[in-house]
């Protein structure tokens, strides 16, 4: 049975919201990165990098959210345009990694120096909220008249959507009124969340219990750059 390494978080829930869409059965196992359970060698072993989500289905291991959701697609022949030299498959890597590259780590970025850094933070709070909104605002654009990212057919790129947008308040600090300002997002994530996969794979949260608090051993596995700066005072 294909083994799924995850936790709560956006990246690996797109990858939960493709398995149930994919009706694949599999073994959710949790790494709590609160706990650091991520630099256990057991983990290691299967990704180097330390973070989740990852696979292994057999003798086939895939790490990274992005990676993952195109393998797994690509074998299944479902939620993807498998025309390897056609416009749609070409446009469907353009988001994909416009998702990977741009709305992740800058959303990622924007939620760390909003909720998580240290003062002072202006100017990297300013960098990567502005950036943040940018790359949301080219999709929003992008939305605009059609009802999917790519194509007209839900797809891997919508789920890869999906793991970020449902935290865009969050993200962008603007509550309620984020919608206001993405009222295409909103649609989109909407249609999504109103999927029996989607609540199947929200509901993967409650099998296991991760740590919630954001103590000194919680920042320690989750910052551990902030290390160098202890050792410089």
């Amino acid at each position: 049975m294909l083994k799924f390494f995850y936790n709560a978080a956006p990246n690996p829930m797109k990858i939960a919201l493709l398995l149930e869409e994919l009706g694949l059965p599999y073994e959710a196992i949790p790494v709590d990165t609160r706990r650091g359970q991520q630099f256990a060698p057991e983990f290691l072993a299967v990704n180097p990098n330390a973070k989740v989500p990852a696979i292994v289905d057999g003798d086939v291991t895939v790490f990274d959210s992005n990676a993952i959701l195109l393998f797994l697609a690509d074998r299944e022949k479902r939620f993807v345009c498998t025309d390897m030299a056609g416009s749609e498959r070409a446009e469907t890597l353009s988001w994909l990694m416009f998702i990977a590259t741009g709305i992740g780590p800058f959303s990622g970025q924007s939620v760390h120096f909003r909720h998580m850094a240290p003062e002072p933070k202006t100017y990297a709070l300013n960098r990567y909220d502005y950036e943040a909104n940018r790359h949301w605002g080219v999709l929003e654009k992008h939305l605009a008249n059609r009802a999917f990212i790519v194509g007209d057919a839900y797809s891997v790129v919508d789920m890869a959507f999906w793991g970020w947008a449902r935290l865009l308040p969050f993200v962008l600090g603007t509550g309620d009124a984020t919608w206001v300002a993405y009222p295409h997002t909103k649609r989109l994530l909407d249609h999504i969340n109103a999927r029996p996969a989607a609540q199947r794979a929200e509901a993967l949260k409650s099998r296991h219990s991760f740590k919630t608090e954001m103590d000194s051993d919680a920042r320690k596995f989750m910052f551990p750059q902030n290390e160098r700066l202890a050792d410089n005072t």
